[in-house]
Protein backbone atom coordinates (compact mmCIF):
# COMPACT_ATOMS: atom_id res chain seq x y z
CA UNK A 1 0.00 0.00 0.00
CA UNK A 2 1.05 3.66 -0.02
CA UNK A 3 4.60 4.48 0.92
CA UNK A 4 5.29 5.75 4.44
CA UNK A 5 5.75 9.41 3.64
CA UNK A 6 7.14 11.98 6.04
CA UNK A 7 5.69 15.48 5.75
CA UNK A 8 8.38 18.05 5.05
CA UNK A 9 8.46 21.56 6.56
CA UNK A 10 6.61 24.22 4.62
CA UNK A 11 9.21 25.91 2.38
CA UNK A 12 6.98 28.94 2.03
CA UNK A 13 7.57 29.79 5.68
CA UNK A 14 11.25 30.61 5.13
CA UNK A 15 11.46 34.33 4.41
CA UNK A 16 15.11 34.18 3.34
CA UNK A 17 14.18 32.40 0.12
CA UNK A 18 12.55 35.41 -1.50
CA UNK A 19 10.24 35.50 -4.51
CA UNK A 20 12.74 33.91 -6.91
CA UNK A 21 13.09 30.80 -4.76
CA UNK A 22 9.31 30.69 -4.36
CA UNK A 23 8.92 30.58 -8.12
CA UNK A 24 11.52 27.81 -8.33
CA UNK A 25 9.58 25.80 -5.76
CA UNK A 26 6.37 26.30 -7.73
CA UNK A 27 7.98 25.05 -10.93
CA UNK A 28 9.77 22.20 -9.18
CA UNK A 29 6.61 21.03 -7.41
CA UNK A 30 4.63 21.29 -10.64
CA UNK A 31 7.16 19.18 -12.54
CA UNK A 32 7.30 16.68 -9.69
CA UNK A 33 3.52 16.25 -9.56
CA UNK A 34 3.35 15.96 -13.35
CA UNK A 35 5.93 13.19 -13.13
CA UNK A 36 3.79 11.41 -10.53
CA UNK A 37 0.60 11.64 -12.59
CA UNK A 38 2.31 10.74 -15.89
CA UNK A 39 3.90 7.64 -14.34
CA UNK A 40 0.59 6.63 -12.80
CA UNK A 41 -1.26 7.12 -16.12
CA UNK A 42 1.37 5.14 -18.00
CA UNK A 43 1.05 2.34 -15.45
CA UNK A 44 -2.71 2.26 -15.95
CA UNK A 45 -2.15 2.14 -19.71
CA UNK A 46 0.16 -0.88 -19.37
CA UNK A 47 -2.37 -2.59 -17.10
CA UNK A 48 -5.24 -2.03 -19.53
CA UNK A 49 -3.30 -3.19 -22.58
CA UNK A 50 -2.05 -6.34 -20.86
CA UNK A 51 -5.55 -7.18 -19.56
CA UNK A 52 -7.13 -6.79 -22.98
CA UNK A 53 -4.33 -8.67 -24.79
CA UNK A 54 -4.47 -11.55 -22.30
CA UNK A 55 -8.17 -12.13 -23.00
CA UNK A 56 -8.04 -11.42 -26.74
CA UNK A 57 -5.18 -13.89 -27.22
CA UNK A 58 -6.84 -16.58 -25.10
CA UNK A 59 -3.90 -16.72 -22.68
CA UNK A 60 -5.99 -15.78 -19.65
CA UNK A 61 -8.60 -18.41 -20.49
CA UNK A 62 -5.87 -21.06 -20.70
CA UNK A 63 -4.48 -20.34 -17.22
CA UNK A 64 -7.78 -19.47 -15.50
CA UNK A 65 -8.47 -23.07 -14.49
CA UNK A 66 -4.93 -23.96 -13.50
CA UNK A 67 -2.81 -23.36 -10.36
CA UNK A 68 -0.91 -20.74 -12.38
CA UNK A 69 -3.78 -18.32 -11.84
CA UNK A 70 -2.86 -18.13 -8.16
CA UNK A 71 0.67 -17.11 -9.10
CA UNK A 72 -0.78 -14.41 -11.34
CA UNK A 73 -3.07 -13.18 -8.55
CA UNK A 74 -0.42 -13.14 -5.81
CA UNK A 75 2.59 -11.90 -7.82
CA UNK A 76 1.41 -8.24 -7.90
CA UNK A 77 1.13 -8.27 -4.10
CA UNK A 78 4.69 -9.55 -3.83
CA UNK A 79 5.98 -6.81 -6.13
CA UNK A 80 4.13 -3.99 -4.38
CA UNK A 81 5.56 -5.17 -1.04
CA UNK A 82 9.01 -5.32 -2.61
CA UNK A 83 8.67 -1.71 -3.76
CA UNK A 84 7.19 -0.45 -0.51
CA UNK A 85 9.80 -1.99 1.76
CA UNK A 86 12.82 -2.22 -0.55
CA UNK A 87 12.74 1.07 -2.46
CA UNK A 88 15.51 2.61 -0.34
CA UNK A 89 17.96 -0.10 -1.39
CA UNK A 90 17.05 0.01 -5.09
CA UNK A 91 18.35 2.27 -7.78
CA UNK A 92 15.77 4.45 -9.50
CA UNK A 93 16.09 2.30 -12.64
CA UNK A 94 15.45 -0.93 -10.75
CA UNK A 95 12.46 0.57 -8.99
CA UNK A 96 11.04 1.66 -12.35
CA UNK A 97 11.46 -1.86 -13.74
CA UNK A 98 9.62 -3.35 -10.75
CA UNK A 99 6.81 -0.81 -11.15
CA UNK A 100 6.28 -1.65 -14.84
CA UNK A 101 6.40 -5.36 -14.05
CA UNK A 102 3.80 -4.80 -11.35
CA UNK A 103 1.54 -2.86 -13.72
CA UNK A 104 1.76 -5.66 -16.28
CA UNK A 105 0.99 -8.40 -13.75
CA UNK A 106 -1.94 -6.38 -12.45
CA UNK A 107 -3.28 -6.29 -15.98
CA UNK A 108 -3.01 -10.05 -16.21
CA UNK A 109 -4.74 -10.54 -12.87
CA UNK A 110 -7.58 -8.16 -13.84
CA UNK A 111 -8.10 -9.64 -17.31
CA UNK A 112 -11.07 -11.65 -16.06
CA UNK A 113 -13.24 -8.53 -15.91
CA UNK A 114 -13.48 -8.62 -19.72
CA UNK A 115 -15.15 -12.03 -19.42
CA UNK A 116 -17.53 -10.96 -16.66
CA UNK A 117 -18.57 -7.44 -17.70
CA UNK A 118 -19.47 -5.96 -21.07
CA UNK A 119 -16.92 -3.77 -22.85
CA UNK A 120 -19.28 -0.79 -22.82
CA UNK A 121 -19.81 -1.19 -19.09
CA UNK A 122 -16.07 -1.34 -18.42
CA UNK A 123 -15.48 1.80 -20.49
CA UNK A 124 -18.31 3.66 -18.74
CA UNK A 125 -17.09 2.79 -15.26
CA UNK A 126 -13.52 3.67 -16.23
CA UNK A 127 -14.54 7.20 -17.19
CA UNK A 128 -16.65 7.56 -14.04
CA UNK A 129 -13.66 6.41 -12.00
CA UNK A 130 -11.36 8.83 -13.83
CA UNK A 131 -13.69 11.77 -13.18
CA UNK A 132 -14.08 10.85 -9.51
CA UNK A 133 -10.36 10.32 -9.08
CA UNK A 134 -9.48 13.57 -10.86
CA UNK A 135 -11.86 15.69 -8.79
CA UNK A 136 -10.78 14.11 -5.50
CA UNK A 137 -7.08 14.31 -6.28
CA UNK A 138 -7.47 17.98 -7.25
CA UNK A 139 -9.14 18.60 -3.91
CA UNK A 140 -6.29 16.87 -2.07
CA UNK A 141 -3.76 18.98 -3.95
CA UNK A 142 -5.43 22.36 -3.47
CA UNK A 143 -7.09 22.14 -0.06
CA UNK A 144 -5.52 23.95 2.92
CA UNK A 145 -7.15 21.49 5.30
CA UNK A 146 -4.88 18.91 6.92
CA UNK A 147 -6.22 15.55 5.76
CA UNK A 148 -3.85 13.50 7.91
CA UNK A 149 -6.48 13.44 10.66
CA UNK A 150 -8.57 11.15 8.47
CA UNK A 151 -5.68 8.80 7.71
CA UNK A 152 -6.24 6.40 10.60
CA UNK A 153 -9.95 6.04 9.80
CA UNK A 154 -9.22 5.40 6.12
CA UNK A 155 -6.62 2.77 6.95
CA UNK A 156 -9.02 1.08 9.37
CA UNK A 157 -11.62 1.05 6.61
CA UNK A 158 -9.08 -0.45 4.21
CA UNK A 159 -8.20 -3.22 6.66
CA UNK A 160 -11.90 -3.93 7.14
CA UNK A 161 -12.41 -4.19 3.39
CA UNK A 162 -9.52 -6.65 3.04
CA UNK A 163 -10.75 -8.86 5.89
CA UNK A 164 -14.36 -8.80 4.71
CA UNK A 165 -13.26 -9.66 1.16
CA UNK A 166 -11.29 -12.65 2.44
CA UNK A 167 -14.29 -13.87 4.41
CA UNK A 168 -16.58 -13.43 1.40
CA UNK A 169 -14.35 -15.67 -0.71
CA UNK A 170 -15.64 -18.57 1.39
CA UNK A 171 -19.25 -17.54 2.05
CA UNK A 172 -20.01 -15.87 -1.30
CA UNK A 173 -22.58 -13.42 0.05
CA UNK A 174 -23.88 -10.95 -2.54
CA UNK A 175 -25.13 -8.64 0.23
CA UNK A 176 -21.70 -8.58 1.86
CA UNK A 177 -20.06 -7.93 -1.51
CA UNK A 178 -22.41 -5.01 -2.08
CA UNK A 179 -21.48 -3.55 1.31
CA UNK A 180 -17.77 -4.03 0.62
CA UNK A 181 -18.09 -2.23 -2.70
CA UNK A 182 -19.99 0.73 -1.23
CA UNK A 183 -17.53 1.18 1.62
CA UNK A 184 -14.64 0.60 -0.78
CA UNK A 185 -15.73 3.47 -3.02
CA UNK A 186 -15.82 5.81 -0.01
CA UNK A 187 -12.48 4.60 1.36
CA UNK A 188 -10.55 4.80 -1.90
CA UNK A 189 -12.05 8.18 -2.74
CA UNK A 190 -10.81 9.44 0.61
CA UNK A 191 -7.41 7.78 0.14
CA UNK A 192 -7.01 9.54 -3.20
CA UNK A 193 -7.29 12.97 -1.57
CA UNK A 194 -5.12 11.96 1.39
CA UNK A 195 -2.38 10.40 -0.73
CA UNK A 196 -2.32 13.38 -3.09
CA UNK A 197 -1.77 15.76 -0.20
CA UNK A 198 0.99 13.56 1.26
CA UNK A 199 2.72 13.24 -2.10
CA UNK A 200 2.70 17.01 -2.43
CA UNK A 201 4.01 17.53 1.11
CA UNK A 202 7.05 15.27 0.78
CA UNK A 203 8.42 17.27 -2.14
CA UNK A 204 11.74 18.93 -1.31
CA UNK A 205 13.47 21.28 -3.70
CA UNK A 206 16.81 20.09 -2.36
CA UNK A 207 16.22 16.40 -3.16
CA UNK A 208 18.80 14.76 -5.40
CA UNK A 209 17.63 13.38 -8.74
CA UNK A 210 17.58 9.73 -7.62
CA UNK A 211 15.69 10.53 -4.41
CA UNK A 212 13.14 12.65 -6.24
CA UNK A 213 12.64 9.93 -8.84
CA UNK A 214 11.91 7.37 -6.11
CA UNK A 215 9.48 9.72 -4.36
CA UNK A 216 7.65 10.33 -7.62
CA UNK A 217 7.51 6.60 -8.35
CA UNK A 218 6.10 5.73 -4.93
CA UNK A 219 3.59 8.56 -5.26
CA UNK A 220 2.52 7.18 -8.63
CA UNK A 221 2.17 3.71 -7.12
CA UNK A 222 -0.04 5.02 -4.28
CA UNK A 223 -2.36 6.85 -6.68
CA UNK A 224 -2.34 3.89 -9.10
CA UNK A 225 -3.57 1.62 -6.31
CA UNK A 226 -6.25 4.12 -5.31
CA UNK A 227 -7.52 4.34 -8.90
CA UNK A 228 -7.48 0.61 -9.59
CA UNK A 229 -9.35 -0.21 -6.40
CA UNK A 230 -11.87 2.59 -6.96
CA UNK A 231 -12.47 1.31 -10.49
CA UNK A 232 -12.96 -2.29 -9.33
CA UNK A 233 -15.37 -1.27 -6.55
CA UNK A 234 -17.44 0.88 -8.91
CA UNK A 235 -17.45 -1.88 -11.51
CA UNK A 236 -18.80 -4.34 -8.95
CA UNK A 237 -21.52 -1.86 -8.01
CA UNK A 238 -22.63 -0.59 -11.41
CA UNK A 239 -21.08 -2.86 -14.03
CA UNK A 240 -23.31 -4.70 -16.52
CA UNK A 241 -22.56 -8.41 -16.58
CA UNK A 242 -22.44 -10.48 -19.75
CA UNK A 243 -25.36 -12.82 -20.35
Amino acid sequence: MPYNYNANPDPWSRPAFGSAARTDIDLGLRNYMLRVYNTMAAGLGVTGLVAYAAVASGFYQQIAGTPLIWVVMLAPLALVLLLSFGIEKMSAGTAQAVFWGYAGLMGLSLAGIFQIYTGASIARVFFISAATFGATSLYGYTTKRDLSQFGSFLMMGLIGIVLASLVNIFIGSSALQFGISVIGVLVFTGLTAWDTQRIKEIYLESDAGDTLAKKALMGALALYLDFINLFVMLLQLTGSRRE
